[in-house]
């Protein structure tokens, strides 16, 4: 057994990113600045976009989305339940009503034929979510949402560097980003808004601070503009310089970390094929490159003779970390009790929810490291089918 704990994920920060933050703090410019507008255009040329909007997390630039475009009481908005919360709190807080599309049973993500079926007079916009480091298949999708003239927002926290139909997850229509610790590349929290639609983007970098009719650094004057004043009331969801300048740091490298990610990914899926209690997320068929945010597998409970927290709780006793990516939205308690969701409508994602388990993968690790984690899990599977138990999932119609 391992005698150090290896988390399931670890920021890649190095000496000259410390080097470049402390810079930053010496300048005496240490909020929204040049290294902000450096980032948000470096950040817009990587992906192919239009413009892009720094932010100071994902979740703020998908609350401003939803604002920006009016959504509210009365309108629907589908996306997948096998997602972060932020998404599903964020339509509800608006006053709209959250729709599920259930997902591809070994992709993890919605499907077009999943989406339209979801599709009514009342649904305002779509928001697809890239699973993992893998795209969803948008461009069915994008044709369903201008068809019936809804806005499509690709939930892109997990894609940096991810292609799809050989171009970058961002190129075309608006998509979201995060940089939250434990993705490709982090500005401790932090989130960029893409999109090709100026109205659009103008209106995002107005609300993001407090309203103002200048963004809350102005390129031209290299400060604050005194004249500014409010169009609207707005936010405070603006990325600082100290932020961007890691950002830009890490985003110069992101290419170098990505194929780390995948070669760590690669001895996984050598390892784990003999496995047959341990089942890895498929490929998507169509053409894209993967970014391996995440690996990420599910646990036949069957075979294994446990349940996958248990699983999680065994490898954690053998100082392996591991990440669940994630519990369905529509499960969780207030989506139950206040809104009247329930198991059994959404199968693939539940069968999911009850089995995913997300491995150890940042750049930082070794293919030894690899090796350590699939030792422990075969350790966990032999010990169990010693004392093999009936595992407990709950029933579909629970």
């Amino acid at each position: 057994m391992r005698h150090d704990f290896l988390p399931f994920s670890r920021p890649s920060i190095t000496e000259e990113d410390i080097a470049a933050v402390c810079d930053v703090l010496r300048c005496g410019w240490i909020t929204t600045g040049p290294k902000t507008a450096e980032f948000e255009q470096r950040f817009a040329d990587y992906v192919g976009s239009a413009g892009a909007v720094a932010l100071s997390s994902a979740t703020a630039g998908m609350h401003l989305a939803l604002k920006a475009l009016g959504i509210g009481p009365g309108d629907e908005v589908i996306t997948s339940s096998l997602t972060w919360v932020s998404t599903v709190n964020l339509i509800v807080l608006a006053g709209a009503t959250p729709v599920f599309a259930d997902v591809d049973r070994d992709t993890l993500m919605v499907s077009p034929a999943s989406v339209e079926a979801r599709l009514t007079d009342r649904t305002r916009a779509i928001i697809p979510v890239h699973f993992a480091g893998a795209p969803a298949d948008v461009e069915p999708i994008r044709r369903l949402a201008a068809e019936r003239r809804v806005f499509l927002i690709e939930d892109a926290a997990h894609a940096l560097g991810t292609q799809y139909n050989g171009q970058h997850v961002g190129h075309r229509g608006t998509s979201i980003f995060s940089f939250h610790p434990i993705k490709n590349i982090t500005t401790a929290e932090g989130g960029m808004f893409c999109s090709k639609n100026d109205a659009l983007l103008e209106r995002v970098r107005r609300l993001k601070f407090h309203g103002l009719g200048v963004d809350a650094y102005d390129r031209h004057q290299q400060g604050r503009s005194p004249q500014a004043e409010v169009l609207e009331p707005g936010y405070k969801y603006n990325m600082t310089d100290i932020a961007a300048v890691l950002g830009l740091r890490q985003l110069a490298r992101v290419n170098a970390l990505n194929a780390r990610r995948t070669e760590l990914a690669m001895r996984y899926r050598d390892l784990l094929v003999d496995i047959e209690e341990v089942i890895p997320l498929s490929e998507p068929p169509y053409s894209m490159k993967h970014a391996w945010h995440l690996f990420v597998v599910r646990l036949d409970v069957d075979k294994a003779g446990l349940d996958r927290d248990e699983f999680m709780r065994r490898l954690k006793e053998r100082n392996i970390g591991t990440g669940l990516h994630f519990r369905a939205v529509h499960l969780q308690k207030y989506y139950r009790e206040c809104m009247g969701m329930r198991r059994g409508m959404l199968p693939n994602t539940e069968w999911n929810s009850d089995r995913i388990c997300s491995l150890p993968l940042f750049p930082d690790m070794t293919v030894s490291d690899v090796d350590d984690v699939v030792e422990a899990i075969k350790e966990v599977l032999h010990e169990k089918s010693l004392h093999v138990t009936a595992p407990s999932i709950p029933k579909e119609n629970a």
